[in-house]
């Protein structure tokens, strides 16, 4: 179990094993998300880093017709029952 100190600012320093199993750099950001009682820490991830995290290998891109017509699809579907 790992264990900082804070500082009268509220300030504390991330042990290192904390810091690398987050793959922590100078500079990165850290979000805290509060749950039932409990504090995750979680790296902040770039938006660019989003790039390709939906690409399907081997798969034509959807137009926006063909998306069009699936979600009109879909709605007439869900009106039938």
């Amino acid at each position: 179990m790992q264990e900082s100190t804070v500082t009268v600012k509220g300030q504390t320093t991330l042990p290192k094993d904390v810091r690398t199993a987050l793959g922590l750099a100078s500079g990165d950001r850290v979000r805290y998300v509060i749950l039932d009682g409990e504090v995750r820490l979680l790296k902040v991830q770039p938006v660019s880093g989003l790039a390709g995290l939906l690409a399907r290998t081997g798969r034509k891109p959807v137009s926006l017709e063909e998306m069009d017509e699936a979600i009109a699809g879909g709605a007439a579907e869900g009106s039938k029952a």
